[in-house]
This record gives C-alpha cells, structure tokens and sequence, in this order.
C-alpha cells in the first residue's frame, strides 16, 4: 500500500493539511496517510504519529521544547518505519527542515506546500530549502518567482483558505467570487451578510463585529484582554453601543483553558462560536483581527479591519531585529501598501483600535478605498483549486 506522510505544526497548517487529505483520499482512495497534525488531519483519515504543538516565538518555543522534541521523535521513526512515497512538510520550518533532511537521506520524494517567510527573514533558507525539496507549493502569487530564480520546481497553487470559505459557504461563495470585479460588490455582500447573521442567531438589522484573537496560547493570552476593553468601550459609547459582537475561535482552542475570560465576554454579551470563523466572517461589518492567516481570510471575505499583534517583549526585541518586511499582515504584503492598519506591540492599545474603527464606520471615503483594495488582494486566489493541485503534485512524485 501507498504511503503518504503530511507534517503540519499549527493550526493554519493543519487545516491545509486535513483539506489536502481529502483531496488524496478522493482521488486515491487505497492511499495510507500518516502525519502530525490535530484533530482535522485525524478526522479527514490521516492517522497522526504525533500531534501538532503550536508553539510560536522564541519564549513560546521554549517553553514548549518538550512537546516539540517528542513530536520529532515520533515523527523521525515514522519515516524509519514506514518508509513513505511522498513526504509533505507544511510550512513550520525550524521543524519540518529538519524532518526533511531525514527523509532526504532515506531516499523519500518531497513537497513542501506553504512556504516559510524567507521573503521576510533568514532568507538564506532559500538554499537549503532548494537542496532539499522535489517541488514547492506556494500559496502566495509573488513567492513562485523567488523559488523559482533559485531553480527550485515551483507553482503557486492558490490559497486553501478561499477552499475553506467554498467548503462551508458552498453555493454562496460562488455568489462572492462572482461579485469580485464587480463595481458594486459590496452592495451585494452587505444583502448575504445580513442573511447569514440572521442564520447565526444575530439580528440582521445591527452591526456585527468579529474579534479575531488568534489560535495560538500566546496569542489569546495576549489579545483578548484588549478586545474585551474594545467590547467595553462600544457598550459605554451611546453613538455606537447597537454593535453585536462575536468571537470565533479556532476550532482547536480548548475553550477550558480560558473559561474565566471567555466567561468576561459572555457577560458583555459576547457570543463565543467555536470553528465559525467563516460564516462569522461574512456576517460582519468590522472585525479586529490578529495578523496572520485570518487577515487574508477576513480580506477574501472583503470585510474592513484592523490588524493588531502583540508578542513577548523577547521575541518582539529579537524579531525586530532579523524581519525585515515593511508590513506584517498579508493584506498589506500582498497589496504592496497599507491597505489596513497595523497596530503592533505597544501601539495594540485600546485608543488606537478604537480610533481606527471609528474611521472605518464613519469615514465612507477611507471605508469604499478599504473595500476597493480587499477586492484586488482577491483577484490572484480566484479560479485556484488548490488542495486538488496540491494532491495531483503529491501523485506526480509518487509516480501515480
């Protein structure tokens, strides 16, 4: 029996990886799929080896260690054991590089779909990476071009996010892409925002803004204190105290963990909706959100945001020091611009969120430019179906 072998380290990863084995099961149903990953990976068939540990920064990435060594471990003696056809390493590189100068050295073809942000630091990686990897699948249009000057067999295959948002959207997401190049699509997408916060329990007739804290433990612990003072402010305020809000977390968090401040939120009349980023998504009018993978999420869903981001002063110190992008969310690096505003470390404060969204709600010129440029970091995703080419690239190297 076939075997192929996909290593996710987080939660954005996992998704792609669990979309992926969908896509190989249907089109190679005998195929054996091993991996690390999470609790979307095991139920879309891939029998997980070890589970993902969402780590993230160097204070995070220590105090996780332990978790990240066994996962290695684990990962190292499957390959050993089950020799696989094809290895895919999904993003996460400090982790998966690793992996794969393993698998390399037993002779396994390799993809690396999701490249690590060598356009933003260490980019140096680029030549080991080249050395090591069969084919790359990128998922950003601009970072085909730098692989392949580096004679790597590169395609940039799409993002799975939109293929999340046609997953559970279905024929409604065909309405969005439809209206992408559409003078008046937002016209259009207010009329399925007010339908599907009617389908979420919110009453269609008041704004709805989503809080996106992140997936990570650093990230949450770091975020929803800002976004429950957010919630306070718009109660206290009489011009705008009618916005709904809700918070929908990665389908991974364990919601245990933060009872207590989620419990803050319930009281402010907060709805917690756990696994509905996309429909949440679509059903707002603002959001904030917490840069990474949810920024273009938010973005494909062309809702007006603010970026925020807060790390440990450790990590922030020593990041600023070796990234070397002008912007961190992948609306602006996309767009080439500051389409959205940036609110990081210190400047992640109640004032500063506040004062941007207010700009948002009552500056209809900076609002429609905001609308116009979401809709242009839209146009190189569509038409892409990107965990069917993902597979296909998988089975070429395999020999299928």
């Amino acid at each position: 029996m076939a075997t192929v072998m996909i290593i996710a380290g987080e939660s954005s990863g996992e998704l792609y990886g669990s979309l992926l084995a969908n896509s190989l099961k249907n089109k190679w149903p005998d195929l054996r799929i091993i991996g690390v990953g999470g609790e979307r990976m095991s139920r879309a068939g891939v029998e997980l080896v070890s589970r993902t540990s969402d780590a993230f920064g160097l204070v995070e990435a220590v105090s996780a260690y332990g978790k990240i060594k066994d996962a290695f471990s684990k990962a190292v003696k499957a390959l050993k054991e089950h020799k696989p056809d094809v290895l895919v390493l999904i993003d996460y590189p400090d982790f998966n590089l690793k992996v794969g100068s393993i698998a390399k050295s037993l002779g396994i073809k390799i993809l690396y779909y999701v490249s690590p942000q060598i356009w933003a630091w260490r980019k140096g990686r680029i030549r080991k990476i080249a050395k090591l990897v069969d084919r790359m699948a990128v998922i950003l249009p601009f970072e085909e071009d730098i692989y392949r000057t580096a004679g790597v067999s590169c395609e940039f295959v799409g993002h799975p996010v939109l293929e999340e948002i046609e997953s559970v959207l279905g024929s409604e997401a065909l309405s969005i892409q439809h209206s992408a190049f559409s003078e008046k699509s937002h016209t259009l997408s207010t009329e399925l925002r007010s339908r599907v916060k009617s389908t979420l329990g919110f009453d269609r007739e008041k704004p709805l803004l989503s809080l996106l804290p992140g997936s990570r433990p650093s990230e949450l612990k770091r975020h929803l204190p800002l976004m429950i003072n957010v919630v306070r402010k718009f109660r206290s305020d009489s011009e705008i105290r009618d916005y709904q809000f809700c918070i929908p977390l990665a389908p991974n968090t364990d919601e245990g963990k933060y009872n207590s401040r989620l419990e803050s939120f319930r009281k402010e009349g907060v709805v917690i909706k756990k696994g509905e980023a996309v429909r949440t998504l679509l059903a707002s009018d603002m959001a904030v959100v917490a840069s990474g993978t949810a920024t273009l999420q938010t973005a494909l869903l062309e809702v007006p945001m603010v970026v925020i981001y807060r790390l440990s002063p450790i990590t922030y110190q020593l990041g600023k020091r070796i990234v070397d992008v002008k912007h961190i969310s992948l609306v602006n690096i996309l767009s080439g611009k500051a389409v959205v505003t940036e609110l990081i470390q210190e400047r992640a404060n109640i004032e500063e969120v506040m004062k941007e969204l207010k700009k948002i709600m009552f500056d209809t010129r900076y609002r429609e430019e905001m609308f116009d440029n979401l809709r242009k970091v839209k146009e190189p995703f569509l038409g892409k179906n990107t965990s069917n080419r993902v597979a296909e690239m998988v089975m070429e190297l395999a020999g299928r």
